[in-house]
């Protein structure tokens, strides 16, 4: 069976980031659709969900909100919220097939501002040496 591009993406993404997961910190991974954004963080040595977060509760729900960027806003600051009250705080921040721009952005920064560390790729530079 052939996978759809957005698909081998998403799965490449995610599993790059499976590969190098240490024990000490947890995979949030990401979803929006055309009006509702939902998050939740994964222990994938367990292989089960520990917290979760989306813009369909009934309490966010609730609040009259008219864009979607403050919906998402209100979303990541439910999820940290309830991180904290685990004692969660360093985090992989699973993409997925979405760009890192508009809901995205604002949902991460967020997160960043409430307290969560997320993991940086480590770019490494080979100098090349010209032999003559």
């Amino acid at each position: 069976m052939k996978l759809s591009t957005t698909t081998r993406k998403k799965f490449r993404i995610t599993n790059k980031l499976k590969k190098v997961s240490k024990p000490d910190r947890f995979r949030l991974s990401i979803f929006r659709s055309s009006k509702n954004i939902s998050a939740q963080i994964i222990d994938d040595s367990k292989n089960i969900t520990l917290l979760s977060a989306s813009s369909v509760e009934k309490d966010i729900k609730d609040t009259k909100t008219k864009n979607k960027s403050e919906l998402s806003k209100i979303v990541a600051e439910k999820l940290a919220k309830k991180a904290q009250e685990k004692k969660i705080t360093k985090i992989y921040f699973d993409r997925g097939i979405y760009k890192y721009h508009g809901r995205i952005k604002i949902f991460a920064e967020t997160l960043r501002k409430n307290g969560m560390d997320f993991w940086k790729w480590k770019i490494l530079k080979i100098k090349k040496q010209t032999i003559f």
